[in-house]
């Protein structure tokens, strides 16, 4: 599973994220340990307390635990996957509080632990603490069997499409996935030899290239993004002005921008708000029919809940009523069978609670399964906005060039008859007296 761990501060604020039911579906504060209080507001208030004593500001360790997407994680595989983390980074005697959330169909785990030693006042250091969680993270996908990512194979193999917080949402602005518009800009220059059909291919897709005022090469949207070649095409400049020449030669983004605005139709316009519009009713609809599984599977994991607790409490009972009172448990004590007895009720009781593990864990996995299934609905409707969206970018592209040969051919024939209506009054002159 992949690991992503943080030194942080500010408990109190990680606390409440932590039990936000707003971002999540289902949040379960499942472990609280080496804390005064059992409630985790109150808990991360004695770290945050117990901090000011030592020049420490970010006196936590939080991490989140996501495993593969599809992946059955039971409660312990989380577990056990928390206490090797632990023991790697040298946290096991600290105190820790684990919570699960879940989202789409998939279920992650939050741990986050202490790093003031108590006794000594001070926190514990984390050197290379990120090195090491991939080491853990490679030993769980081994141990597990699941397929484990290339960046985790080899740090040469990562995954050449990264980007960054403001990327990502340069992207969300304008709508597509940041994926999406990499690839395009590197089809764009894979297929081209030179500026003008490097040009001609990006218009085609509904972009346009111009000179940054700071960044060199870029490409601009109809909306008016601009997106950096050298960072989206994964380009060197060296290589940009080799193929694309100097780029002062190029128009400005304003030039450009002007252009985008004269030319942009109405017509286009009406239809990209269409499909927005359309997109934003399926996926409101498939977002009622979120809440409304979400709603269903609260209500059955409080039923399953309310039947532990009553047949825990009834067999908790008869166990009891087994042991012996008053003189007659003396004298069981005397013989062994009072030992015999607590034996066989401890055991009974491991038992029954590893029974009501296994039906809970049954039960969110059934859950998570049927998530998963509106999920994929979920990214087949986004899917669907997103190709619709890039087809009306070329559309509008295509538009672009219709325009500009219609206005032409309009200047020609305006020039035609200009010349005509020169010949015919020469013509004129010549048979004049």
């Amino acid at each position: 599973m992949i690991l992503k761990g943080k030194e942080r501060g500010d408990a109190p604020q990680l606390a409440h994220y932590l039990l936000n039911m707003r971002d999540n579906e289902h949040v379960e504060l499942h472990e609280i340990r080496g804390f005064v209080s059992d409630n985790l507001v109150e808990a991360f208030h004695e770290t945050d307390a117990i901090s000011r004593g030592t020049q420490c500001k970010n006196y936590l360790f939080s991490m989140s635990l996501n495993p593969p997407e599809g992946a059955d994680v039971s409660v312990e595989a989380f577990e056990q996957a928390i206490e090797k983390i632990e023991q790697k980074l040298g946290l096991e005697k600290q105190p820790r509080a684990t919570v699960f959330h879940e989202k789409d169909g998939r279920r992650h785990a939050h741990a986050v632990w202490s790093r003031i030693d108590s006794e000594r006042m001070r926190a514990i250091n984390l050197p290379h603490y990120k090195a090491k969680l991939r080491d853990v993270s490679r030993m769980l996908y081994l141990e597990h069997g699941w397929d484990m990512p290339r960046g985790l194979q080899d740090s040469r193999l990562r995954d050449p499409l990264n980007f960054t917080r403001a990327e990502w949402q340069q992207a969300k602005r304008a709508g597509l996935d940041p994926r999406e518009i990499k690839s395009v800009f590197q089809q764009c220059w894979n297929i081209s030899d030179n500026r003008a059909s490097f040009e001609q291919a990006l218009k085609e897709r509904g972009f346009w290239l111009a000179k940054g005022d700071r960044r060199g090469y870029v490409a601009i949207d109809y909306r008016g993004e601009i997106y950096s070649l050298s960072r989206y095409a994964g380009v060197k400049t060296k290589e940009l002005e080799g193929k694309l020449g100097d780029r002062d030669k190029l128009r400005s983004t304003q030039e450009v921008k002007t252009e985008i605005a004269d030319g942009m139709s109405r017509k286009l316009e009406a239809l990209i708000k269409d499909a927005e519009r359309d997109a934003k009713k399926r996926l409101a609809l498939i977002s009622f029919r979120k809440t409304e599984l979400a709603g269903r599977h609260v209500d059955e994991r409080q039923k399953l809940w309310a039947a532990h607790e009553q047949r825990w409490q009834a067999e908790t009972k008869a166990r009891a009523s087994r042991l012996p009172k008053g003189f007659s448990g003396i004298w069981h004590r005397l013989t062994g069978r009072y030992a015999q007895v607590k034996a066989q009720n401890e055991q009974e009781t491991l038992q029954a609670w590893r029974r009501d593990r296994a039906e809970k864990d049954a039960l969110i996995f059934e859950q998570l399964e049927e998530r998963q299934v509106l999920q994929r609905d979920v990214k087949l409707q986004r899917s669907i906005a997103q190709q619709e969206l890039m087809q009306l970018r070329e559309d509008m592209a295509n538009y672009k060039t219709l325009d500009r040969d219609k206005h032409q051919r309009r200047r020609e024939r305006s020039r035609d008859k200009e010349r005509e209506q020169r010949k015919r009054t020469r013509r004129r002159r010549d048979f004049e007296p």
